[in-house]
């Protein structure tokens, strides 16, 4: 944030704003107990008798299409909802400016939910020798992958009127580009539509990660695909600045 220091300042207000929040409070409690159960009940972990989270880290993009939604519904919906937006616009922010502040503010409230899920490796360790490397990857790729959904989230937040509305678009759009593949794989799609659900899904190219694997492809994916999201949140701002 050293070369947008005004980003920075919306970013700082920004998160006071979701620490003091019940709402983030409440995610982060559903976030930490959606993914231990999933990993202690559905896959059953001490069943499998592997030491591995992948199973754990699989949960991550179900939980993210609630998660995600709850924590970035208000970021946009309630400036319009409050009439701050049209203030916001009239001050000496660019677009970029007020994007990236909501971003960064957003993607450190998701950073430390992803800190406090890192208590459950470090108690499972006694029971089996984990590679460090491999966790080191997977916790990577969920920080990317919740990138690419914050900037999602963002998006529908600018053009909805209500957090009902943000909440209710971003949870279906990223439904479909959390489970698109899924879904190909379970309707048996020809080779290539399947190839192109793959392609544009999000878990799909969080898997590698979960193996311990950081292929630059899906790396360079997350990191475009966040840029889209946000440079398409910057356009609806332009859009609303001269209406």
């Amino acid at each position: 944030m050293k070369f947008f220091p005004r980003a920075a300042a919306l970013a700082r207000k920004e998160l006071l704003s979701s620490l003091l929040s019940p709402a983030s409070w409440g995610a982060a409690v559903f976030f930490l107990l959606f993914t231990s159960i999933w990993f202690f009940y559905v896959e059953r972990f001490f069943a499998m008798g592997v030491s591995s989270l992948r199973g754990y880290f699989a949960a991550f993009p179900l939980a993210f299409i609630f998660i995600i939604p709850a924590v970035t519904m208000k970021s946009w919906a309630e400036e319009r909802k409050t009439g701050n937006m049209e203030l916001l616009l009239t001050m000496p922010f660019s677009e970029w400016d007020l994007v990236l502040g909501k971003f960064a503010a957003v993607m450190a409230s998701l950073a430390v939910m992803l800190l406090l899920t890192v208590p459950l490796p470090l108690s499972l360790l006694p029971f089996g020798g984990f590679d460090g490397g491999v966790i080191f990857a997977e916790y990577l790729g969920a920080l990317l992958l919740a990138a690419a959904a914050a900037a999602l989230g963002l998006l529908f937040s600018s053009l909805s009127k209500s957090q009902a509305g943000s909440f209710l678009g971003s949870a279906a759009a990223l439904m479909v580009v959390m489970l698109v593949n899924r879904l190909a794989a379970n309707f048996a799609l020809p080779g290539v539509l399947a190839s192109l659900a793959a392609s544009v899904s999000l878990s799909f190219h969080f898997e590698s990660f979960t193996r311990g694997v950081v292929d630059m492809r899906d790396l360079f994916f997350f990191v475009i695909l966040t840029l889209l999201f946000l440079y398409l949140n910057t356009r609806v701002l332009l859009y609303r600045r001269w209406k």
